[in-house]
């Protein structure tokens, strides 16, 4: 199979074994080519849902707990009833990648989504679901290229700007990424891998679909997080720089302090900690610098002390 491309830190190597991967509906197993939801669900008509990324890392969900509180923690906030327990919805996870045997596996990345379910016309009103939840969990065997994780990516920074909470929080991982899309194709057009989007008030605040970092004088800055997703990657990240001891800070910072940096990287749960070696056509490193390749050690090393 072909190589993909330009998909920044979402670059694989299509598995041939993904055309028979069994996708969980509703608690259905369904074949790959079956697996659709209907022209009146909320998620495929106005984006009215909350999903998460999971990797799984020697055989269990790496950092569980953390996406299951951001996603049950989204459905509580725009006021929908997932129909599930937590604990229902790990067993769903685990029949799914049970019935793919995938347990043993590394390399398996899986989505799971959430949508308010169908309604019974086109309109925005929740009022007119007319069925539970849908929930929908597609595993495939995807892994990130090692070339990503050692030569990195290139940025471009793009007009789109992150929203103001009042309009469109963040911090909410709803299915409505417009935002993020547009973002992400003005980077691809100007040649880059991943849009850089700054704050309405113009300080850095994160990728299109990663978390932003960049390395100075030994301290590794990232965005105050007003303005961003609250990324699980990203929190661990901070953790184990803490816990290691580098000074890490959450702050605002612009594109002339980005410009300057002696290094960068973005994190995300697809891709891990993934170096930037250019950021709008100025060059940081060859691919990752001293730091990246130090905190790639440490982010591995806490999800293994996660695993067991």
């Amino acid at each position: 199979m072909a190589e993909q491309q330009a998909l920044g830190t979402h670059s694989y190597h299509d598995d041939p074994r993904n055309a028979g991967i069994l996708i969980n509906i509703n608690g259905d197993l369904v074949p790959r080519p079956q697996a659709v939801v209907s022209v009146f669900d909320s998620g495929f008509m106005l984006g009215d849902g909350v999903w998460e990324g999971l990797r799984l890392h020697k055989g269990r969900f790496a950092f569980l707990d953390a996406h299951l509180d951001r996603l049950y923690e989204g459905a509580k906030a725009i006021m929908m009833d997932v129909g599930l327990s937590r604990e229902e919805l790990i067993q769903r996870l685990d029949e799914t990648i049970d019935a793919n045997a995938m347990r043993g596996e590394q390399g398996v990345h899986i989505r799971l989504m959430v949508t308010r379910g169908i309604r019974s016309t086109p309109y925005q009103d929740p009022r007119v679901v007319i069925s539970p939840a849908t929930v929908v969990i597609i595993p495939e065997f995807k892994a990130p290229l090692p070339a990503t994780i050692e030569k990195g990516i290139r940025l471009f920074t793009v007009h789109v700007r992150r929203g103001d909470p009042a309009v469109q929080d963040p911090k909410l991982n709803s299915h409505s990424k417009l935002n993020c899309i547009t973002a992400c194709i003005q980077a691809a057009q100007a040649g880059a891998d991943e849009a850089l989007m700054l704050d309405p008030h113009g300080f850095v605040a994160t990728c299109n679909s990663t978390h932003f970092f960049i390395v100075r004088k030994g301290e590794v800055w990232t965005s105050s997080g007003d303005y961003c997703l609250a990324g699980i990657t990203r929190a661990n990240v901070i953790r184990v720089c803490r816990e290691a001891g580098i000074p890490v800070f959450e702050k605002n910072f612009s594109l002339t302090e980005v410009h300057g940096a002696d290094e960068a990287f973005v994190t995300g749960t697809f891709a891990g900690v993934v170096p930037v070696t250019e950021i709008d056509g100025r060059k940081l490193t060859d691919g990752r610098g001293p730091m990246v390749e130090r905190l790639q050690g440490l982010y591995k090393a806490l999800m293994d002390r996660d695993a067991a």
